[in-house]
């Protein structure tokens, strides 16, 4: 039963306590999505062998890293709506089990041509999907004053994309190509078998009834759903931007050796992911506002201070772990605006277009760092227009964001009374 509130905004206490179950189930959810992460990261750190074993061009390696993060990243939108739909409960296991099939492909036989690792790498994007299917699950699991929180330790998940660059290559090295392609489809095989099990949906969960191009259409009609997509878009774009292209610039502007480089991407990305709960915990307690705004203005600072190229010790080394720190916590902070303002039968399908705007952030900036480095020989250039792009963000945050949280809070909510819980949505 639903009842309207003609009142002022109602929420639930801070301290109302959550379900044991709901934190299980968001972490067998965080599990998966980083499973799923390392799978589709896969094909990234063999680039360089890749074109060393196969003749490849520049523009024909960057062609195979990109393939699997467009395809993961647009692939969310669908994903996202059939989420809503179905449940986490039926595509989390779907997803990562279709996803073992080019897993295999790609380490048996798919690595003997460019061709053959393109029809590998676009199929390897289907597990870039799952952040589709774990933000609806997580979020219908929790309070809306806890949400920030939840899937902030979700998207700590993208970390698994920090297991590929750290072990693909020795295994490699160690035991051959198939190797690391053979462990990560055993791992993911498991997790696909125990999410069938034991993974569940929300009790009373909101299932939309329209088909799937209505309810795509009704969210693209949402402003939540571009406010957020442009926000995460510089977030979470700049962070996958630097962890694909950070090495390169350590040893192009800096010197370092690959291994020297590899090593300070991966301190980069680890940062980036321990910021983005905390960045969805603080945007619980203080407002996603504060913590996007805060979170822009560093990252303004810090890309403008590292367009001059300091030494990287240790202007360098504090401008870049400042910009991996609050790109973290920016993409925490976008997720709780989208819980705060996303009716609740169409969180999967606004995230999957959020989270498609994030990955294709993140495949552009590369490709304008290179080209303008060729150009003028520089990566300055290139640290100033991120700077531009955050500081623009950061206005918007500030005027159009703010504006629609704050129309939100002053409309009325619906409470189920099914279930005792709020939802804090607006009616």
């Amino acid at each position: 039963m639903v009842q309207p509130l003609k009142s002022k905004r109602v929420s639930s206490p801070s301290g109302a306590p959550v379900s044991r179950q709901a934190w299980q189930m968001l972490a067998l959810a965080t599990v998966g999505f980083a499973v799923n992460f390392w799978a589709w990261a896969l094909v990234s750190p063999l680039g360089p062998r890749f074109k060393d074993t196969l003749d490849l061009s520049s523009f024909e390696q960057s062609l195979l890293v990109a393939v699997p993060v467009v395809v993961g990243s647009l692939g969310r939108i669908p994903v996202g709506a059939l989420t809503d739909r179905y449940g986490g409960r039926i595509m989390f296991p779907i997803v990562s089990a279709v996803t073992i099939v080019p897993v295999l492909y790609l380490g048996l036989v798919g690595h003997s041509s460019l061709a053959a690792l393109l029809i590998g790498g676009f199929f390897l994007g289907i597990g870039g999907t799952t952040f589709a299917v774990g933000v609806p699950l997580v979020n219908a699991w929790f309070p809306p004053e806890r949400r920030g929180l939840a899937i902030g330790i979700f998207g700590a998940g993208m970390g698994g994309t920090a297991i590929s660059a750290l072990t693909t290559v020795k295994l490699v090295d160690a035991h051959g190509m198939a190797t690391p392609f053979l462990i990560t489809a055993v791992v993911l095989a498991l997790y696909a078998v125990v999410a069938a099990l034991l993974l569940r949906d929300a009790p009373g969960r909101t299932v939309p009834t329209e088909s799937l191009a209505r309810r795509l259409a009704a969210t693209a009609r949402l402003s939540v759903t571009w406010q957020a997509s442009a926000l995460y878009a510089v977030a979470f774009g700049g962070y996958v931007a630097f962890s694909v292209y950070l090495p390169t610039y350590l040893k192009t502007g800096y010197g370092l050796t690959q291994a020297d480089a590899a090593n300070r991407m991966a301190g980069f990305v680890l940062l980036a992911v321990a910021m983005r709960p905390i960045g969805g915990w603080l945007s619980d307690r203080l407002g996603p506002v504060r913590i996007l705004a805060g979170s822009l203005a560093v990252v303004v600072v810090g890309a403008l201070a590292q367009s001059a190229t300091p030494a990287l010790a240790p202007v360098g080394t504090i401008a870049f772990l400042a910009m991996a720190a609050t790109l973290g916590a920016a993409s925490g902070a976008t997720f709780a605006l989208v819980a705060l303002l996303t009716p609740a039968d169409k969180v999967g399908s606004v995230t999957g277009v959020v989270g498609a705007a994030g990955g294709l952030g993140g495949f552009l900036p590369p490709l304008v760092m290179g080209t303008l480095y060729g150009a003028y020989g520089t990566y300055a250039a290139g640290l100033a227009l991120l700077a531009i792009v955050a500081a623009a963000a950061l206005v918007y945050t500030l005027t159009g964001v703010r504006a629609a949280v704050e129309a939100a809070e002053g409309k009325p909510v619906t409470v189920r009374q099914d279930d005792h819980c709020v939802t804090g949505q607006a009616a």
